[in-house]
């Protein structure tokens, strides 16, 4: 498998965005010292662990792409989108979910801790998603949010996930899975992004199709990697969906064709990214990297 190094497309603009977010998230999140302490260590346990922050990442680029200037504005709501994967992560990863013990090459919250650790910091990081993203003043983005994570958006998707384990999915079946569990809160941060810096309605049509595109091929990548990633890389255990018996794209439509699909999707959403009159074209690295990721 091919290391990560500067040369992986988008790359070098995502680690400058995620030191920018990593000081924003450090800010934000309540102390280890205060009271209650384990909760809160637990929480930044979990948020501080690593990642690319490419959800909040997004949310800044959209923003400031089509004029956003008031960071105040922006920087929190941008946090409150890595805060919501962070607690979707806790609790994907319980024992009555997934029951994983590893993520991002660290124990899971729940073994780290103890599972009401987990479910209460899960649940302590929307709260605080929330708090963050309406310090924007615009019930529009809060809107937003509540509807991508809600039962037609992310937790619809993950019911639908759990409902699918041990069974045979359909196209239509797997699709839908990947498009709420991953795709719907990765459009949204597009979304977010763009309705705080007041795009028209055109430009933010395309910038959802685009977030669309690259939220799906963000999840199918996810289900080759754990068919063929290296789990050092990873940061997880490989092979867990198989053991979980979970509906995955190559267990629906095969590994080759997954791939291709993968590819394909990719550079439908980098075509949407060249139609806008951008002088970097963030989107288009950002939309290779996905395509690129080992991890």
């Amino acid at each position: 498998m091919m290391k990560a190094d500067t040369a992986a497309p988008g790359l070098e603009y995502l680690e400058k965005r995620r030191r920018e977010v990593d000081e924003l998230l450090d800010r934000f999140l309540p102390a280890e010292s205060v009271y209650p302490e384990q909760l809160h260590q637990a929480m930044r346990y979990s948020v501080l662990a690593g990642g690319k922050r490419i959800r909040p990442t997004l949310a800044l680029t959209a923003y400031e792409a089509f004029g956003g200037n008031n960071q105040d504005i922006i920087n929190p709501a941008a946090c409150a989108l890595e805060l919501i994967h962070t607690y979707s992560l806790i609790h994907d990863d319980l024992p009555c979910m997934d029951d994983d013990e590893l993520r991002r090459g660290k124990p899971t919250l729940h073994v780290k801790y103890d599972e009401a650790s987990a479910v209460l910091a899960g649940d302590a990081l929307h709260d605080l998603a929330f708090e963050l993203v309406a310090r924007s003043g615009s019930a529009r983005a809060v809107a937003e949010l509540a509807g991508a994570i809600g039962t037609e958006g992310m937790i619809g998707g993950q019911f639908a996930d759990v409902a699918a384990e041990g069974k045979l999915v359909t196209l239509d079946e797997i699709t839908y899975i990947h498009a709420h569990k991953t795709g719907a809160l990765i459009r949204a941060c597009i979304r977010i992004g763009a309705i705080l810096a007041d795009v028209n309605d055109v430009t933010l049509d395309r910038l959802t199709h685009y977030g669309e595109k690259i939220g799906f091929a963000f999840q199918i990548i996810d289900d080759i990697l754990d068919v063929e990633g290296d789990q050092e890389e990873l940061g997880k255990k490989v092979g867990s969906d198989c053991k979980n018996r979970k509906a995955t794209y190559p267990g629906t439509v095969g590994l080759k064709q997954a791939r291709t699909d993968a590819a394909r999707i990719i550079e439908e959403a980098v075509a949407i990214s060249r139609e806008f009159d951008l002088k970097e074209n963030y989107f288009e690295q950002i939309a290779r990297f996905i395509g690129w990721r080992k991890k």
